[in-house]
């Protein structure tokens, strides 16, 4: 831990340190994993969502054999003009590519969603904005939500943020959510773990998976 992160740490002990654990039932969310993120030489080209990516196929295998609900998202906007992407394709024009037909739009073969599982098509960053994720959650049962994708910073805070807002426990899997550059993912998975969700890694969530 840098001496930055240690100091972070000290002067939020105490006040935004709580931890709320895994509910009754939960259901993995999986943000977003698209090739944009993972194929170097796009604008979205971000080498921690590659590793985190290369670590879902043990949490995918997991949950699926404890029939733990896999819900996937993905980022579609109409061509030409990309209007449902409304201010933020202005603000990020980069998200322009995600069309129906760009191969930077299509699933990662790691993360591809089998024939059962649902996907949900959003166009901002929270996965709980303009969609239907709230409300098949609560038809589920489920009380907490296992998140993983990308990115740290944009996707993942925004529907961590929502996901408490909702009414869930969100557990981000710090091994199997990635950005662009490690300073903005570190410094959102410290507020995420401060005040929206848990941060927990991998051995943890396949822990629970496999004993609950």
């Amino acid at each position: 831990m840098t001496q930055h992160a240690q100091e972070a740490s000290d002067n939020y002990k105490g006040v935004w340190d709580g931890r709320i654990g895994f509910g009754k039932k939960a259901a993995l969310l999986v943000v977003d994993f698209m090739q944009g993120y993972t194929t170097p030489g796009s604008p979205l080209y971000a080498p921690g969502v590659v590793e985190a990516v290369a670590r879902m196929p043990r949490l995918l295998a997991a949950a699926r054999e404890a029939r733990v609900p896999v819900i996937h998202t993905n980022i579609l906007y109409q061509a030409p003009d990309q209007c449902d992407g409304g201010i933020w394709v202005k603000k990020a024009p980069v998200m322009r590519t995600m069309v129906p037909g760009n191969p930077y739009a299509t699933f990662c073969e790691e993360v591809i969603p089998s024939d059962d599982e649902l996907v949900i098509t959003k166009q901002y960053a929270s996965a709980f904005f303009g969609t239907s994720l709230a409300s098949t959650l609560v038809a589920m049962g489920v009380d907490t939500l296992i998140l993983t994708g990308c990115s740290t910073s944009g996707c993942i805070r925004a529907t961590a943020v929502d996901g408490l807002q909702h009414g869930f426990r969100v557990m981000v899997v710090r091994d199997c959510v990635g950005d662009r550059h490690p300073a903005p993912h570190e410094a959102n998975l410290f507020d995420i773990d401060s005040k929206y969700g848990d941060v927990v890694s991998l051995d943890e969530t396949l822990d629970h998976l496999r004993h609950d």
